[in-house]
């Protein structure tokens, strides 16, 4: 897949994203529907000024939709992480699924090895790869 090796801390925030990749997709529902069908109101200009918002309730969701920062991160991130997945063959969604989305993590980088019946260093490989394809896709790759 790739020769390039990824600084550690972009590889930190690759698996970060992983672990929480369900919560994440859990977040952008909640938020969405927060966004849809109301939540507290958040207006901070209080007693002045108009808002420079549409009026129209629908036209101001659609806004918020399209510009709240915490959805358009969260849909990124998960998006690229369900490409690179969708992409990646059997042994490798397996790695996936045993490292970052098994609750309790029952696994070492070894347990894991010996579960898709490779070496270590073929695990680590491969994760490097999956971190990698998921960097590219958010643009934390210097390539």
């Amino acid at each position: 897949m790739q020769k390039v090796k990824l600084p550690k801390n972009i590889v930190r925030y690759v698996e970060h994203n992983l672990y929480y990749y369900h919560e994440y997709l859990r977040d952008i529902e909640r938020l969405r529907k927060d966004i849809l069908y109301g939540r507290d109101n958040n207006d901070e200009n209080v007693g002045g000024g108009r808002s420079n918002l549409p009026s129209s309730p629908t036209e101001r969701r659609t806004i918020e939709l399209l510009t709240n920062r915490r959805l358009d991160t969260l849909e990124r991130v998960t998006g690229a992480i369900k490409t690179v997945y969708e992409s990646l063959p059997e042994e490798k969604k397996q790695l996936v699924k045993l490292k970052y989305w098994t609750r309790p993590q029952r696994y070492t980088w070894d347990g894991i090895a010996e579960q898709l019946h490779v070496s270590r260093i073929t695990c680590l490989r491969w994760r490097d790869e999956i971190a990698y394809a998921i960097a590219e896709l958010l643009g934390e790759t210097d390539a």
